[in-house]
């Protein structure tokens, strides 16, 4: 027989088979909700074939399966059809930290299996829950959650027939997207995967706003804000609807340093013959050194405000932050508030709209809420920064250099 009969055929369902496993993507999207006002898409196709390449390209990753524990299933094992977009979602006047997806079950015995391994206490019927990831069992499906509050709303939307969307509508060829849904309007940003760092954007042109994070940078400022009463609405939103228009906020400002303090604390006990005695213990805390600068439209108008919702007390003390003490004063455009020990200046006006976060140590350290996971993936941020120009935003997670990149750290 002709080898090249035989060559050719074989070349042909090789690549039919690369294609189907690497590139096809079923772009149905079944399960984000009617009521939800968010989508992050990761598209798992692309995501597996990045941490292909980079594990390739690390040799170091190749033998650290084998040191893993035996007792602890893989994900290949745990029962879940894998999807080729993954869907999580956040429902409309839920909280801001409720996150949830649904996943296909191939086999709901094994993925309990898998749950179990991963110590995933059961709470009944069929929730689990480890730290603050919630799942639930329901059928041939798994709801997991930031909350289980939503779990049986999610399951009768389940139950009943869906409005089917399709991925396009969410993403455009990057690795991820983060959507925001207001009636039939879609607001999309690209997420993308770099070695070491992740950014969110709405754009390709970040020229500028990456020139404003690279010179905040160069400071050893933990916090640096600058923000125009449309990105302050914005912020303000997701904690108070009512606040900016409320408060009339035309101009945020803030600076701020963290610094390690000794902190007494004072008890009384008594001693052998019952007499009353003083016991001090001094306790190292992380306190943040600030200056808030607010301005507004109607600067009595927003003193009021403030004065109403019992933010400011009699020693003028702004009482809403709760690092105390601090000291409030009032000026032409709005009000300046300080901390009173060690203050700090306030950064340069440069009347751009940023938020720059640098991590420390220090911050580190002082979240006993973390699990040691968590922990981990908080310790190798170095910074992150929002930025936003006219209708451009731009979001960037920068992780510290490694000799692995984030995809095989992470």
């Amino acid at each position: 027989m002709n080898k090249k009969k035989i060559i050719v055929p074989l070349t042909l369902l090789l690549a039919a088979a690369l294609y189907f496993v690497f590139f096809y993507k079923n772009k149905t999207l079944q399960f984000v909700p009617g009521n939800a006002d968010a989508v992050v898409l990761i598209d798992v196709k692309k995501l597996t074939g990045q941490y292909i390449l980079s594990f390739m390209a690390h040799p170091s990753k190749w033998t650290e399966s084998k040191t893993k524990d035996k007792k602890t299933l893989s994900l290949q094992d745990s029962g879940i059809k894998t999807p080729d977009f993954l869907q999580i979602f956040h429902l409309k006047d839920t909280k801001l930290s409720e996150l949830y997806t649904v996943v296909e079950l191939k086999d709901p015995q094994k993925f309990s299996a898998y749950l179990k391994s991963h110590q995933f206490v059961n709470q009944g019927k069929n929730v689990f829950r480890k730290d603050q990831i919630f799942v639930k069992i329901q059928g041939g499906n798994g709801i997991v959650g930031t909350s289980a509050s939503a779990f049986e709303k999610i399951g009768q939307w389940l139950s009943s027939e869906k409005k089917v969307l399709n991925a396009d509508q969410f993403i455009n060829k990057s690795l991820g997207s983060i959507s925001f849904i207001s009636g039939q309007k879609i607001q999309n940003f690209s997420i993308e995967l770099k070695t070491d760092e992740i950014e969110i954007k709405n754009t390709s042109e970040t020229g500028s706003l990456a020139f404003i994070a690279a010179d905040i940078q160069k400071t050893n400022r933990f916090l640096d804000v600058e923000l125009d009463a449309r990105n302050v609405k914005n912020y303000a939103s997701l904690l108070n609807k009512n606040l900016v228009d409320s408060a009339q906020i035309s101009y945020f400002k803030a600076t701020a340093d963290l610094e390690q303090v000794n902190d007494t604390i004072i008890s009384y006990g008594y001693d052998d013959n019952f007499n009353e005695i003083e016991k001090k213990t001094v306790q190292k805390i992380i306190q943040p050194k600030y200056i808030i600068d607010i301005q507004s439209l109607a600067s009595e108008k927003t003193w009021e405000y403030f004065q109403h919702k019992k933010c400011i007390n009699a020693r003028n003390q702004f009482t809403a932050i709760p690092f105390q003490p601090n000291t409030i004063e009032r000026n032409n455009n709005g009000f300046i508030i300080k901390s009173t020990r060690k203050p700090i200046a306030l950064s340069p006006k440069i009347k751009e709209n940023y938020i720059f976060v640098r991590n420390s140590p220090m911050l580190v350290s002082s979240l006993s809420i973390l699990s040691p996971t968590e922990k981990k993936l908080f310790t190798d941020i170095e910074y992150v920064f929002y930025g936003n120009k006219a209708q451009s935003y731009w979001v960037k997670i920068k992780a510290k250099k490694g000799e692995l990149p984030l995809i095989l750290r992470w």
